[in-house]
C-alpha cells in the first residue's frame, strides 16, 4: 500500500528574522500557556520580547537558526530508506515551517492509501504529541486530506527504543570513565524538559512515560547499579515545575564531588536544548559548581539502532490498522492519566 508517514516535531527559527515569530508562536500555543486566548498573545509576545536578547545570542552559538529541521529531514530520510518502497516520509514542524497545513497539502498531492502519524516524542504530553496532533487534524480538515489515519502516540519502554537508548550510554560513559581518574564517582542525570506541576496534575502522562523510560534504559545497561537521577530542564514559566530541575542535580553533584553524565532522555534530535542549554550553560554551571566532570550522552539523531527502532514502530502501528496505538497496541499509560490521547480519541 502506498503509505506517507508524517514525523511530528517541534520546529525552529531557520534564520535571524525568524527567532521572535517561532517564539511567539510556541508560547501563543494554547497547550504550552493555558490561559484565555487574549491574555495567551499577550503573554506570548511579552515572552519573546523579555528573553530576545538571549535568544539570538544562543542561536548565534548555533549559526544564526535551529539545526532541528536539518536533523528531523536526516530522520525521515533514513526512516523512508529503512522501510522501502511504496513509503514517503513527510515531516510536519509545530511552530515553525514546515507547518501542518503545508504538510498536509503534500500528503494530499502524494495521494496515499493510509497516513501513520509518528511523533518523534518517545513520552506523549499534551504539550508536544497532543498539540501537534490536534494542529493536524485542524490542517487535514482544511486541506480537505480523508485518508486512513493511524496515530502511534508513544513508544516510551519499547526494546528497541530502549535498546538505542542504552547503547548510546554505554558508550557515552565508557568514554567519561576512560576520562576520569580510577575509582571516581559518575552520576547519570537523565534530562527531560520539564512542565509546570500543574499540568501532570491535570492527568498528563509525561512524567510517569520519563520514568519508564529511565528503568528501560537503566535495566539494559552494562553498569545497571550506577548512580542515577531523573531531573527536569528548561523551565520557561514562574509557576512550579516538576523537580529536581537539572541545575539543582548539578549543583548537587558539585556538592557531592561526583562526575556527572547527561542523558537527553526526551529528546532524539540536537536542537538549542542540547546544543546550547546542555553543551554550553549547563558545563559552565558544572565548571563554577566544581563538579569534577562533566559529559553528555549523544542523541540519537540518525543513529542506525533507533532507525530500526522506528521502522519497527512504524510497521507494527500500522499493522494495527486505522486509529489510535501505542507500541504496545492498546494504551500504555494508567488510567489515572486522563490526559492521555486514549481518553480523547479511542472511544
Amino acid at each position: 500500500m502506498k503509505t506517507a508517514i508524517v514525523l511530528f516535531n517541534l520546529g525552529g527559527p531557520d534564520g535571524p528574522d525568524s527567532i521572535k515569530k517561532f517564539r511567539v508562536n510556541l508560547f501563543s500555543d494554547k497547550a504550552i500557556i493555558r490561559a484565555p486566548i487574549f491574555i495567551r498573545f499577550w503573554l506570548a509576545r511579552l515572552i519573546a520580547r523579555s528573553s530576545a536578547k538571549a535568544a539570538e545570542k544562543n542561536y548565534a552559538l548555533m549559526g544564526g537558526k535551529s539545526p532541528l529541521l536539518a536533523a528531523t529531514q536526516a530522520q525521515a530520510d533514513a526512516l523512508q530508506t529503512a522501510l522501502g518502497e511504496d513509503t514517503k516520509t513527510f515531516i510536519a514542524m509545530r511552530y515553525w515551517h514546515p507547518f501542518a497545513l503545508e504538510t498536509a497539502r503534500a500528503v494530499k498531492a502524494y495521494d496515499p492509501d493510509r497516513i501513520l502519524l509518528l511523533p518523534l516524542y518517545p513520552q506523549f504530553s499534551t504539550t508536544t504529541t497532543g498539540s501537534s496532533l490536534n494542529n493536524w487534524h485542524e490542517a487535514a480538515a482544511q486541506a480537505g486530506l480523508i485518508k486512513p489515519t493511524t496515530t502511534l502516540c508513544c513508544y516510551f519502554d519499547d526494546p528497541a527504543y530502549a535498546d538505542a537508548i542504552a547503547a548510546l550510554v554505554d558508550d557515552a560513559s565508557a568514554r567519561a570513565k576512560a576520562t576520569l581518574p580510577p575509582g571516581a564517582r559518575l552520576r547519570l542525570l537523565f534530562s527531560a524538559h520539564g512542565l509546570p506541576e500543574s499540568i501532570i496534575a491535570r492527568g498528563d502522562p509525561y512524567q510517569s512515560q520519563i520514568e519508564a523510560s529511565v528503568a528501560a534504559v537503566m535495566s539494559r545497561l552494562k553498569d545497571r547499579e550506577v548512580e542515577h537521577l531523573i531531573c527536569y530542564q528548561s523551565r520557561a514559566t514562574p509557576q512550579k515545575w516538576i523537580s529536581p530541575s537539572t541545575v539543582e542535580a548539578i549543583e548537587q553533584a558539585g556538592a557531592d564531588k561526583t562526575a556527572v553524565l547527561v542523558i537527553p532522555i526526551a529528546f532524539v534530535s540536537d536542537h538549542i536544548e542540547t546544543l546550547v542549554e546542555l553543551d554550553i550553560e549547563n558545563r559552565e554551571l558544572a565548571a563554577h559548581c566544581g563538579v569534577p566532570g562533566y559529559f553528555r550522552a549523544p542523541v540519537p539523531n540518525s543513529d542506525p539502532a533507533f532507525i530500526t527502532a522506528l521502522a519497527g514502530l512504524a510497521r507494527r502501528a500500522l499493522e494495527h490498522g486505522n486509529g489510535l496505538c501505542s507500541h504496545q497496541g492498546g494504551r500504555a499509560c494508567a488510567a489515572t492519566h486522563k490526559n492521555c490521547p486514549w481518553t480523547k480519541y479511542a472511544a
